[in-house]
């Protein structure tokens, strides 16, 4: 496996980073935590017309048709620049439409989504909040021509911002898994933000009766198991990238820490135990850049182990992230609690994105059932 860039992905690269140093200062960063959507509309129409939403989609949708190894250098410049937006949630939902829908649903809804006209998020996790597809229980029910969903969905990223939601349920004839369009207007439909000290605004989705056509089902009803499992892999690798440069940024923030504040009358860095945590933010950063790049070039090689190797990226990542920012804190002292600083919002961050789309325990377990298939 190579690391270096390709002259496209530098490109990418030096342009996101260009783009998010002017309309993603510190300040702005610092504003979007606090407000209560954490969502700025006029970056995401910028985002938007730079083509970021339709990267992974076919040219024939609107897309450019890019690999995930290109898209996870985008991701990890978001990462770094800690850019909140419902970038990846737009790229779940591609992805699901992709895979699972039928053709009037990919013409209807992909280019929509491609441009950043159209926001839609995945509401999957229940009440336990498991990435396990036994964990579902809202139910489908076939009423003539529509189908009447009954249950909650709980850490629901984006879903106060989406127009629509892809819901995930069981209907009452199959034991597999349905995937429905349900517009965030439906009757029956109520969006709860949690509260608490979250990196990202999740919500509570509760469907009380909430009725939707026959036609919102994606694809055919309980045949959406293998889509979803695919489409959240491929979205699972770009989180992992997205954590690499909250990684990278954290171990940049530190260094620079540890140069330019004195103590006793020489830089910090001087000091073995700041050097310790310092090399601990270091491993992080790196055996999360190393499996994470590892998961993407399997995923656009179509290595047959390329589940194993997401797994590995997002239990490795999970933690490592976590990890980075408690060696940060240990560098910086009091002031790194300051949220005025900034290095606070990585924390908050990483603490969130431990446990979405399955946290190390999870995903070990994953690569545990993964192997024991293989070796059947």
């Amino acid at each position: 496996m190579d690391l270096s860039l390709s002259q496209e992905q530098t490109m990418i690269k030096n342009s996101a980073q260009e783009f998010l140093r002017q309309e993603l200062p510190k300040e702005r960063v610092d504003e979007l935590f606090r407000s209560e959507t954490g969502h700025d509309p006029e970056l995401w129409k910028k985002m938007g017309s730079l083509g970021w939403a339709g990267m992974s989609l076919p040219a024939e949708y609107g897309g450019q048709a890019s690999d995930f190894t290109t898209i996870g250098v985008l991701f990890e410049e978001l990462g770094a620049a800690l850019c909140p937006s419902p970038l990846l949630s737009s790229v779940l939902a591609a992805q699901i439409v992709l895979e699972a829908g039928d053709d009037g649903q990919k013409a209807q809804l992909l280019p929509s989504i491609a441009r950043g006209d159209l926001i839609t998020a995945l509401a999957f996790t229940e009440a336990n909040g498991s990435w396990d597809p036994a964990s579902i229980g809202l139910t489908a029910s076939s009423q003539g021509d529509s189908f009447v969903l009954n249950g909650a969905k709980a850490f629901v990223p984006d879903a106060h911002l989406a127009d629509y939601l892809l819901v995930v349920g069981r209907t009452e004839d199959s034991t597999g898994l349905s995937v429905f369009l349900v517009d965030r207007a439906a009757r029956g439909l109520t969006v709860r933000p949690h509260t608490g000290w979250l990196g990202d605004v999740l919500c509570e989705v509760t469907l009380d009766s909430a009725r939707v056509p026959a036609s919102a089902a994606i694809g055919e009803p309980g045949a959406a198991g293998a889509a979803l499992e695919s489409a959240i892999d491929k979205a699972t690798a770009l989180l992992c990238a997205y954590m690499v440069g909250g990684c990278r940024r954290v171990l940049e923030i530190s260094v620079e820490y540890s140069q330019n504040r004195i103590q006793f009358g020489v830089p910090i860095g001087n000091f073995q135990r700041v050097q310790d945590h310092l090399i601990e933010a270091l491993n992080s950063e790196q055996s999360t850049r190393w499996t994470t790049y590892e998961a993407l070039w399997k995923l656009d090689s179509g290595a047959a182990d390329a589940q194993l190797a997401i797994s590995m990226a997002k239990a490795v990542a999970s933690d490592a992230y976590f990890t980075a920012c408690e060696a940060a804190h240990h560098v910086h002292g009091g002031i790194g609690v300051d949220m005025n600083y900034g290095l606070a919002y990585f924390t908050q961050k990483s603490r969130t994105l431990q446990h979405y789309m399955g946290d190390a325990v999870y995903h070990r377990r994953r690569m545990a059932a993964l192997l024991r298939e293989e070796a059947a």
